[in-house]
């Protein structure tokens, strides 16, 4: 066998690396050896000099000191004074890793961390002197997440020479991504490009439900105050209504598993700290509004005259609003399991849904066509269950059994109550996003207002890799 034409000194090598970034001089090489470099360096180079088809730049991977040192290593272009060959080596070695590490970190989990990011922005309580800080709840997507383990494993994939692998596999599949990929190329407009990149991030996060999935689902985007719902061989669009900038919708995905029609609405703790309690006494109010008091502890309904500030704020008592007409909730209430108890809902105040602005709730989500989402979530539902959705929603009866049934009930009570939970089987998939780019009901790509700020504070963590 031939020797090599030049042979590189390994420990001086591992002990230029030490002087690099610290760490043990006696750790293994991943992609240097006696002979030089192979091929993985080429695998890896390849993608990172298209880095730019994504919005960053190759100064953040390091693109043109690997070229760089590679060509030095081939071509064993070395000097004793300015770029020795283990120190030119040492340097290849440092930069290989760091980008390859950086760069699948990135394509395979997302550059920023959404659930780090979202779910320590906004303070809920703190004391005087901020030693306890809570911070309200923004985000919670099932999703693959960055493990401890994980640098251990691309290392293994360096060292078993399967990275060009590797690297094909952690490429986004999403087929928005690649639409947001070529709409970068074509665009130069800097706050354009912004937007874009921001948006293919939130594509490299890898939910466990897909937003791609071809089957029944509905999707709220904060950003456009829309909801669509998607179907085999249907589709529902309609306006909503999200939280205010001081009560946010929560960026989540679940299941709507049941709805409620005529719900009672039992009011948050929050609400009334902030908007019931110093309405205490006045009995005009709670029976205005048809709020009950009632001790947790007991059971209790109780009279609003004899229940003071102090009580209300102890915790120990829940206000509840009747159901029916004028309650908060309106007449049906869409449920679904989740961390932050939001639900979407109909609404007592419909007017709401004509301005542009809709960003005024505690956080739940308010749905312009509550029984016709109500028809979307059901499967093959019976003329006579969705009647009774109907009637008890306060709208007419659309079938011969209804109207005979209406006659004989003219009690608003009990039209109220004909029908209360209705289960969905199967379960309707739910997602509630935040893209500053989304294609409206008819597909067409369409720009939409930053209302939180998200836009901006994750550009601060992705403009790191674009200088």
């Amino acid at each position: 066998m031939k020797s090599p034409a030049f042979v590189f000194d390994l420990q001086g090598i591992r002990n230029q690396l030490k002087s690099l970034n610290g760490g043990d001089a006696e750790q293994p090489l991943l992609w240097i050896d006696r002979c030089g470099v192979d091929q993985r360096a080429d695998s890896l180079l390849s993608y990172l000099q298209q880095v730019g088809e994504i919005g960053f730049s190759e100064q953040a991977f390091h693109v043109k000191s690997i070229e760089n040192d590679l060509r030095r290593m081939r071509t064993l272009d070395f000097d004793e004074d300015k770029n020795p060959a283990s120190a030119v080596a040492a340097r290849l070695e440092n930069n290989l890793t760091k980008a390859c590490l950086s760069y699948c970190r990135g394509q395979r989990f997302g550059f920023v961390n959404p659930n780090r990011l979202f779910n320590h922005l906004d303070i809920e309580k703190q004391d005087s002197a901020r030693k306890y800080v809570k911070y309200r709840g923004l985000f919670d997507v099932s999703m693959d997440l960055l493990t401890e383990h994980y640098d251990a494993e691309v290392k293994n994939k360096i060292k078993n020479d399967s990275i060009l692998n590797y690297l094909q596999e952690i490429q986004p599949r999403d087929p928005f991504y690649n639409r947001l990929k070529t709409m970068l190329a074509q665009t130069t407009d800097p706050e354009q490009r912004q937007r874009i990149i921001v948006n293919m991030e939130r594509c490299r996060w890898r939910r466990h439900q897909p937003l791609t999935d071809t089957g029944k689902r509905i999707v709220v985007n904060i950003p456009a105050y829309h909801l669509y719902a998607y179907g085999p061989n249907e589709m529902l669009d309609m306006r909503v209504v999200c939280g205010a900038i001081g009560t946010k919708t929560p960026q989540l995905s679940s299941n709507i598993e049941y709805m409620q029609v005529n719900p009672q609405w039992v009011i948050p703790k929050s609400i009334i700290d902030n908007e019931v309690a110093h309405r205490a006494g006045d009995s005009a109010y709670f029976a205005r509004n048809r709020y009950d008091i009632v001790d947790k502890a007991t059971n209790q309904t109780l009279d609003a005259r004899n229940v003071s500030r102090q009580q209300l704020l102890s915790g120990k008592y829940r206000i509840a609003q009747k159901g029916g007409a004028g309650n908060s909730l309106g007449r049906i209430v869409f449920r679904f399991n989740n961390n932050f108890s939001v639900y979407l809902h109909d609404t007592s105040n419909p007017s709401a849904f004509q301005r542009e602005s809709r960003a005024l709730s505690h956080g739940c989500v308010r749905v312009a066509k509550p029984f016709e989402l109500a028809r979307f979530v059901l499967d093959n539902p019976d003329e006579w269950l969705l009647d009774r959705i109907h009637i008890a929603m306060g709208q007419s009866p659309e079938t011969e059994q209804g109207m005979q049934w209406l006659q004989s009930h003219p009690d608003q009570e009990t039209r109220n109550k004909i029908i209360g939970y209705v289960p969905v089987t199967p379960r309707v998939p739910l997602y509630i996003i935040y893209y500053t780019l989304w294609p409206d009901e008819n597909g067409i790509l369409q720009t939409w207002p930053d209302v939180y700020g998200y836009d901006k504070v994750m550009w601060n963590q992705l403009k790191t890799f674009t200088l």
